[in-house]
């Protein structure tokens, strides 16, 4: 379900005359006032051991709980990419990341509460002080370590992430990660 069928009534002055305008948007017809559904800041990190390998960790929640996915989650207001992937980092591995690097963005729909809520899932290389200090928390049920050649895209459970692995996958094996 599309998050504007799910507002039937205008924020600002209740009017029931809260209609679609655009695709992307709804205005009221009453007071005015339009809201454009624009997609929420996410982000996913890859984290390389010094043998190459990549730290996935295991869904404790849904949507697609139990399965794969990369750390990271949704940005706070007021805070950057990079300080929202660090601390997503943070909570659900117990690592502490020294430079987050940017290297694409995806589009995505993420299902939460019955609604698909758009999103922006942008994907960061990023090295870690100690790795020793792994550990799950927060929405990962486990965090390992995968070797890159162990990776297989449909045991992650969220489309950005298995199209996100496939890019990654493609730097690597041709040598183009920064």
């Amino acid at each position: 379900m599309r998050i504007t069928e799910k507002f039937a009534f205008c924020p600002v002055c209740g009017s029931c005359h809260f209609t679609t305008d655009s695709v992307k948007s709804k205005k009221c017809d009453n007071c005015g006032f339009e809201y454009f559904v624009n997609p929420a800041s996410s982000n996913a990190a890859f984290i390389l051991d010094n043998e190459g390998r990549l730290l996935v960790e295991r869904r404790l929640r849904e949507p697609a709980k139990g399965t794969l996915d990369l750390p990271g989650g949704f940005a706070d207001a007021g805070e950057t990419a990079e300080e929202g992937v660090i601390r997503e980092v943070r909570e659900e591995t117990g690592l502490e990341i020294t430079s987050p690097r940017y290297m694409f963005s995806l589009p995505n729909s993420y299902r939460f509460s019955g609604i698909d809520i758009p999103t922006l899932d942008l994907f960061f290389l990023c090295r870690v002080t100690d790795t020793t200090k792994l550990r799950a928390g927060d929405d990962a049920a486990e965090c390992f370590w995968m070797a890159p050649e162990d990776i297989h895209t449909e045991l992650f459970g969220l489309s950005s992430i298995r199209y996100g692995l496939s890019i990654f996958k493609d730097m690597i094996d041709k040598g183009k990660l920064p």
